[in-house]
């Protein structure tokens, strides 16, 4: 699925988040997807909140750093809007009507579709097919955005040099991925159901994959962040500091980090990822999940694995887009695996350049 997509492009994937940017390049040779080059480097505090960008310039000076550290061959980019200024949902409209005509009723009538009156905002649609109640009309999945936090986005590459080819919206740029990882995986059942559980900076997000499509979402208030902020308090440091120690696995921090901050909180992740299964079985009718796959930044900190498996049994694992990929030689495969956890929405934007069945 492919959102405010202007026209084929060769693309890199570029992801920006509440706490970093990543930059990601694929190619496709000899039915294989390999790794170009990719780069991550981290935000301050408070330069994009709640999916919204803040501070443009900024944002738009560390891509143009990534991109000259990366050196990509694409200059035109794929990326992802999410947050409370994005609204996705599937509406029912009449059958033989084109696309532009729909959306010039959208904007007509933004209330009747996208539950409020939104002053400027892009429209886009896609046709899912006929709507099985009524054979006269037509299920159309609907994706509304502001202006405002789209064009800071656009803002932002274009001070790096880049192009925006293609706008998706974070939910189905990691659909893709996480499609891409079943199919790819040869551990993984593309056929079974598998939960995704990404733990970000501020919020722990499960989504279920079933039938190829994401058919179960829960978020829960939880994240890095919370850890960020325990180390700042404890060792009495600026954001910074205490967010560069939190990604080198408390580097420069003393010996008692590990046992007093680290510690507790991998088991607070446990304890969060086994809610939020046990909420899956008891609030849903999707059957017994076969694998959980970790992502998000705090899948990287060091040994989490075992208190999240011990607490919550079965197979878990973390996550790999790159799982079945290459990997150019430029590229540090032992960076890229600390980080690939945390890239899984730069490798679903990186995908759209290719078609589904490559993938």
């Amino acid at each position: 699925m492919s959102i405010w997509n202007l026209k084929p492009e060769p693309v890199i994937g570029i992801d920006i988040s509440s706490t970093a940017v990543k930059l990601l390049e694929l190619s496709y040779s000899g039915k294989k997807f390999k790794v170009e080059t990719y780069a991550v480097e981290a935000l301050s505090e408070k330069t994009v909140e709640d999916k919204k960008i803040i501070e443009i310039e900024k944002v738009g000076s560390i891509i143009s750093r990534l991109v000259k550290r990366a050196k990509p061959k694409a200059l035109h980019v794929a990326i992802a809007v999410a947050g409370p200024d994005v609204i996705t949902k599937t509406i029912t409209m009449e059958e033989g009507m084109l696309d532009v005509e729909m959306i010039e009723l959208i904007r007509e009538e933004p209330a009747q579709f996208l539950g409020e009156d939104i002053d400027e905002i892009h429209v886009d649609i896609q046709i899912l097919g006929a709507n099985e109640k009524e054979i006269s009309r037509v299920d159309v999945l609907l994706a509304a955005c502001r202006s405002e936090t789209l064009e800071a986005r656009i803002t932002a590459l274009e001070l790096a040099g880049l192009k925006t080819r293609i706008v998706d919206v974070e939910k189905y740029a990691l659909e893709n991925a996480f499609l891409a990882v079943t199919k790819n995986d040869p551990e993984i059942d593309e056929n079974e159901i598998i939960a995704l559980v990404e733990v970000g900076a501020t919020t722990t997000t499960m989504n279920v994959l079933g039938e190829q499509q994401i058919i179960y979402n829960h978020e829960e208030i939880f994240g890095g962040r919370q850890l960020t902020e325990r180390i700042q308090e404890r060792y009495e440091l600026d954001y910074e500091q205490a967010e560069y120690s939190q990604r080198t696995g408390g580097e420069g921090l003393p010996d008692d980090y590990e046992t007093e901050i680290l510690n507790p909180f991998k088991d607070e992740i446990a304890q969060q990822i086994s809610r939020m299964v046990q909420y899956y079985y008891s609030s849903s009718s999707y059957g017994k999940l076969s694998h959980i796959l970790i992502a998000g930044g705090c899948a990287s900190i060091s040994n989490i694995l075992e208190p999240i498996s011990n607490k919550v049994g079965g197979h878990v694992t973390i996550v790999n887009p790159f799982v079945g990929m290459s990997i150019a030689s430029r590229v540090n495969k032992t960076h890229l695996m600390n980080d690939a956890p945390a890239l899984m929405i730069a490798c679903g934007l990186a995908l759209r350049n290719f078609d589904e069945n490559k993938n």
